[in-house]
């Protein structure tokens, strides 16, 4: 199997009216409303496998979860950025399916319900602090820091055994609306983070 690594920057927003229990909890301690559902984006600003290269792209992911993210089970559909060729594209559904194993090998053992994954014009912007994600028609979000005493200091999480990394930007989201798979949901208000990601495989 190749070795793969990605460098970039994770957003997510989900149902949770406060801030995601699972990355203090790994877990272990069930959502805010019994189950997760979620959205979330990745900007791959280096990666690369094998001699495939991957930087420049983005991926978007839609995530239902029926109750404690331990317990699997997990329905995952993902989005792939239009401008790949079949490798880079196959490569990335293999990462982030699980399948190259390495940080993002658990989505193999907690996965049971797979939707496929689709291409679609994915954009990833940050402004002053505010990141947008784009996913064709299916995915329209927009996730802010929440603010701290510190003005200039984001509110975050550190040193964190959280499998995305281990430092995580508590945030919320100012739009958050899915609409695929006959899933139509608006997390907007609700919790959201932002995660520096640094995975490798295998």
């Amino acid at each position: 199997m190749d070795p793969w690594s990605l460098e970039g920057e994770l957003i997510l927003n989900c149902n949770c009216t406060v801030f995601c229990p699972c990355v203090i909890s790994l877990g272990t301690h069930p959502p805010t409303e019994g189950y997760c559902q979620a959205w979330a984006g990745v900007r791959i600003d280096k990666g690369h496998a094998g001699s495939v290269d991957l930087s420049g792209l983005n991926v978007g992911m839609l995530l239902d979860i029926p109750g404690k993210m331990e317990r699997g089970n997990w329905t995952l559909a993902l989005w792939i950025d239009d401008r790949t060729t079949d490798e880079q594209f196959a490569k990335l559904e293999e990462i982030f399916r699980g399948s190259a194993r390495g940080t993002t090998g658990l989505f193999k053992l907690l996965v049971g319900e797979y939707l496929g994954a689709e291409r679609a014009p994915i954009t990833f912007t940050t402004e002053n602090g505010k990141r947008t994600l784009s996913v064709g028609k299916f995915i329209q979000g927009s996730v802010e820091p929440i603010g701290g005493l510190r003005e200039s200091e984001e509110v975050s999480v550190v040193n964190t055994q959280y499998w995305m990394g281990p430092e995580v930007i508590v945030a919320k989201a100012l739009q958050g609306r899915v609409r695929a798979f006959g899933r139509v949901w608006n997390f907007e208000g609700r919790s959201a983070e932002i995660c520096t990601i640094k995975w490798v495989g295998p």
